[in-house]
């Protein structure tokens, strides 16, 4: 496939394209993603919540754009989030932290728009902000107290313009007695409305067992560009700037077991670490990035809840059930990723510390020039080597002597060694563009000075990848 744009004047002095003015490129074909959604199992969904999306005016006419999930158990609803170390912290994540500040980690609901961030704002960000939550709180049944709302509000899309908030809240109360269900179509019509460039609904559901009892999680995540979050607690706090045009990464994940607020947020903040806060698309961080868990006993009305301190089996299992889940949802992000071809798993081995491999993973992840020749299935392992040694501050310093670097197919078949032992390998090139060809495949970097390991999902870096770098440009767009 061929695309032949015209340039303004300025871009034609800067590039070297011929004296016609044009940029050509040869782009190769998205890769269908029509396998990463279907239908789910009513009976795989989590007891004790309804959910809907529905359009209420954000977005062009029909689109869904408006998203409601609710707990309706009886018992006290468990909430945890983490949220993004931006320093322009969207409204509606300051919004959260209040929330969940006041309540002791306890909240029933849920509300999030697609098409506008909210994100700076300022004063009439937040008051959009609350008029959300407090709208929804008239959902619940019964309604919590005025200084003690208990519903959590997300927003994603353009960063700056301010919310059509009386569409949104004359939505909100509309679903009085309304669509609200529990239902596979209900739950897609909510994963839906959270989206803004993604192509796909992110939507998973299933079962799991601690000590014999059974349980359910869901969970909701949208972000196709702008992704490379780093999320934290809302006692954590980082003065990163921001970058780019919309916001991204959102989810929200769901169980009826019943786990306590501390607890609860511990869990979460392990398995944060181990999936959302392990992919990149672009290597942008959003405003808005944010991932909330509810957990609301609803599954075995009569169990305690799960707590690390008296019951670390359970924690445990639970911990770790979380973690796969959160794991599974970000890695939809990735095949999400705009303009990417290639499904890339970068596995660092061998590391003093989890937090030294989960640099070295990151930044490789991240590489530009790594990505591009992803995208042309170039198996330079030079740009491997070349983010791997930059990292500096390790707790352990590597030792190039030690480091092997593999290629690593998805079929099972041998993996293909690049470096071993600091020592170039004479690599068969077929084999090497083989491998790079697959839509999916590993990058093994094995650093021979410790036991830790850590993993990062990401992908490569093609022509519509860099589509809003271009569009700055040239007239209307890519």
């Amino acid at each position: 496939m061929s695309r032949t744009f015209a340039l303004p004047a300025i871009w034609k002095r800067m590039s070297s394209t011929s004296s016609t003015g044009t940029l050509t490129y040869h782009s190769k074909p998205l890769p269908s993603k029509a396998h990463l959604h279907g239908p789910l199992s009513d009976n795989l969904f989590p007891k004790g919540y309804v959910a809907t999306g529905v359009h209420c005016g954000v977005k062009k006419p029909t689109a869904l754009d408006l998203a409601v999930i609710l707990s309706t158990s009886d018992r006290p609803t468990s909430a945890a989030a983490s949220f993004t170390r931006n320093a322009f912290k969207a409204a509606p994540v300051l919004v959260c932290q209040e929330v969940l500040d006041r309540n002791e980690g306890r909240a029933r609901g849920l509300v999030v728009n697609s098409g506008c961030a909210n994100a700076v704002t300022g004063k009439q960000g937040i008051s959009d902000a609350w008029a959300m939550v407090k709208s929804t709180d008239g959902l619940l049944d019964p309604p919590p107290s005025h200084s003690q709302p208990s519903t959590l509000v997300m927003s994603t899309g353009v960063i700056g313009p301010t919310l059509p908030i009386g569409k949104i809240t004359s939505a909100i109360e509309g679903l009085k007695g309304g669509p609200l269900g529990s239902r596979f179509e209900d739950w897609e019509k909510a994963a839906r409305a959270f989206m803004t460039t993604d192509t796909f609904p992110k939507l998973r559901a299933r079962t799991f067992k601690i000590r014999d009892k059974e349980y359910a999680i869901a969970g909701i995540d949208k972000g196709a560009g702008m992704i490379h979050p780093d999320m934290g607690p809302a006692a954590v706090h980082s003065p990163s700037p921001t970058s780019g045009l919309h916001a991204t990464l959102l989810g929200c994940i769901v169980t009826d077991a019943a786990v306590s607020p501390t607890s609860l947020q511990t869990a979460l903040d392990y398995a944060i670490d181990r999936s959302f806060n392990s992919i990149s698309v672009d290597g942008d961080m959003s405003t808005n990035d944010t991932v909330v868990v509810f957990a609301n006993g609803a599954a075995q009305p009569e169990e305690k809840e799960i707590d690390q301190e008296t019951d670390w089996e359970g924690y445990e299992v639970f911990r770790d059930e979380l973690t796969s889940f959160a794991q599974e949802l970000a890695q939809l992000v990735v095949w999400d990723g705009e303009g990417a071809t290639k499904f890339v798993t970068v596995n660092v081995e061998g590391a003093a510390t989890f937090e030294d491999a989960h640099k070295i993973a990151s930044k490789v992840s991240t590489s530009a020039l790594l990505k591009t020749a992803l995208y042309a299935e170039d198996a330079n392992w030079g740009r491997v080597l070349a983010a791997v040694g930059s990292i500096q501050g390790l707790t352990k310093p590597l030792e190039p002597a030690r480091v092997n670097v593999l290629f690593v197919p998805e079929d099972g078949t041998p993996p293909l060694p690049v470096l071993v032992g600091g020592e170039p390998e004479n690599v068969d090139e077929v084999r090497a563009k083989e491998i790079l060809s697959e839509g999916k495949f590993e990058i093994k970097i094995q650093l021979g000075i410790g036991e830790e390991s850590a993993k990062y999902w990401t992908c490569d870096l093609s022509y519509v990848s860099l589509r809003p770098f271009f569009s700055k440009f040239l007239p209307g767009g890519v």
